[in-house]
């Protein structure tokens, strides 16, 4: 049966990524439906970390207090992580991935709880606005284009019929087997670790206390052994009733139906433990990115473009960075200020930052692990492994501040076109061209973050002409902007420039010290991608 009523996205996927563009489109003005075949969200505690960017979309989507009253974790417990050698009770261990560290360089502080948690906020959310439509169980099963919008045909589980749902546009956030990838024909490339990894999630009081004992407001652990050669035996906190999950590689004879996973628990933790499993599930340890993004009329996000081992908690907080890349672009093109490369540029922006995220921070964790492990034992050379392991230790943080997904080279922001997006860079308060911006406060306390109200931002400090200017332009060019003024000599003079360009998003996309109508003109057509430059061009061909 077809549908008759019409919407501007349809989202396939009520995950929380399929959630969170659904929410950021609404917001915008758009029309959204969403087909999610789960009625209500699966109690599996995946997907836990949330980054302090995220919790900013979370501000801007108005639900980080929801969220924030959501986490089964007290806050005064703390949400930090630690590694340790040989098992999980062991002598050797440091902090790890220690997020507070940059927490200055954003607006909101990170967060931890289970992905249903965060879904059913994000549904909560969706359902206080009354432009989103969610139709849960429905089953994407077939997605075709033309000229006019694109037709989802979904199963319904209850009963086995199809209906069929037109849109301007869809985005699969459908998961790592997503259909409308397939569907769209996006290809895909994969890279295999060849190893069956195991999720479970039990129930242990005794595991609870000894934790509370020896590594009090940690809440999730990675174990590094030997004979694993690199790959993590993982385990999380759920809440603090004694509820754990545990990630591991099981071993490559094993028959993961007759397996022992309580022995196998049992040894990481390096002591005998009470243990009721109460969900066992496996999947694959590999690396996968789709050969594009989207094109025309079809788009996706989250795991249906990108998926990785749960190393470092990247994967769910790099899906919503989808959602609010693509969110704004899609409201653009809807509204008719968009140029005709800006949607092309989600796939240019955040595609290499997934390949940088993949390759220069998870399988360079796993290969960095292997060598230390390969090279260092501490029954052959305990001093060499006590001087090797308390050098990590000292430098586990390195990451965090080194991890700074960015879109240099992008071609709808200023610079050089070439493509040099990725997740390493250095965090700065300077505003720079393709980077998230920093929060600074301006002439009345607030920063950028709790005045912005969706669209374009220009930061001016002084300057009323230059910003004149810029207003002239983009009501010229129908461009929602905003602007914000800041004492120069106040927080924003560390931006390192008198105007500041920031997109709806809050990644600045110019940067100067002065602007005259043509300046301001030029800057507000690159970041909304009205010219398409031989570069651009150039990057989409290297793209395809």
């Amino acid at each position: 049966m077809e549908r008759a009523e019409h919407q501007d996205v349809i989202v396939v996927g009520g995950g929380p990524v399929g959630m969170g563009l659904a929410i950021d489109l609404a917001q915008r003005g758009m029309r959204v439906l969403v087909l999610e075949k789960y009625p209500s969200p699966q109690l599996i505690p995946k997907g836990q970390n949330l980054t302090q960017r995220t919790m900013e979309h979370f501000r801007a989507w108005n639900a980080e207090d929801e969220l924030r009253a959501a986490k089964t974790v007290p806050a005064s417990f703390g949400i930090g992580g630690m590694t340790a050698y040989g098992t999980l009770l062991g002598k050797y261990h440091y902090d790890w991935l220690k997020r507070e560290l940059v927490r200055d360089f954003y607006a909101a502080d990170n967060e931890r709880l289970p992905q249903y948690q965060t879904e059913a906020v994000l549904r909560a959310r969706a359902a206080d606005l009354p432009n989103i439509r969610l139709l849960a169980g429905y089953e994407a099963e077939d997605v075709t284009e033309d000229d006019s919008g694109v037709t989802v045909t979904a199963r319904r589980r209850e009963d086995g019929g199809t209906d069929s749902f037109r849109a301007a546009w869809c985005v699969g956030a459908d998961g790592s087997r997503s259909v409308v990838r397939e569907a769209a024909k996006l290809g895909q490339t994969v890279f295999d670790h060849d190893r069956t990894m195991v999720l479970l999630v039990f129930q242990s009081d005794k595991l609870h206390q000894r934790l509370m004992e020896k590594h009090p407001g940690k809440s999730f652990l990675n174990v590094l052994h030997p004979d694993l050669k690199g790959y993590w035996l993982f385990f999380g906190r759920v809440d603090l009733e004694g509820e754990f999950f545990f990630h591991a590689p099981i071993p490559a004879d094993a028959d993961p139906e007759t397996f022992d996973f309580h022995d196998y628990v049992q040894k990481a933790v390096g002591e005998p433990i009470d243990m009721e499993i109460r969900h066992r599930g496996f999947w694959d340890c590999r690396v996968a990115i789709a050969e594009s993004y989207g094109r025309g009329r079809v788009f996706i996000a989250g795991d249906a473009a990108h998926n990785h081992p749960p190393y470092g908690g990247y994967g769910i907080n790099t899906g919503f960075e989808d959602a609010r890349n693509l969110g704004w672009k899609l409201a653009a093109v809807h509204d008719g200020w968009a140029g005709p490369e800006l949607l092309a540029s989600y796939d240019l922006e955040r595609r290499p930052v997934f390949w940088s995220t993949a390759k220069d921070y998870i399988e360079k964790a796993i290969e960095t692990d292997r060598d230390f492990l390969a090279a260092y034992n501490p029954d052959t050379d305990l001093a060499a492994f006590e001087e090797a392991w308390n050098g990590r230790g000292s430098n586990a943080s390195a990451d965090v501040d080194a991890f700074q997904p960015n879109y240099r080279g992008s071609p709808v922001v200023d610079g050089a076109r070439d493509g040099t997006a990725d997740a390493v860079f250095p965090h700065s308060f300077e505003a720079r061209p393709g980077f998230h911006l920093a929060p600074r406060e301006l002439s009345d306390g607030k920063t950028l973050f709790d005045l912005q109200d969706g669209g374009f931002s220009l930061i001016a400090l002084g300057r009323e002409a230059d910003a004149d200017a810029f207003r002239t332009a983009a009501a010229q060019a129908g461009i929602p902007l905003q602007v914000m003024t800041a004492d120069p000599e106040g927080q924003a003079r560390d931006y390192g420039a008198a105007l500041v360009l920031v997109r709806p998003d809050c990644f600045v996309s110019w940067v100067g010290d002065s602007a005259d109508l043509a300046t301001a003109t030029d800057a507000l057509a690159t970041s909304c991608g009205a010219a398409a430059p031989a570069e651009a061009q150039g990057l989409r061909r290297a793209a395809s």
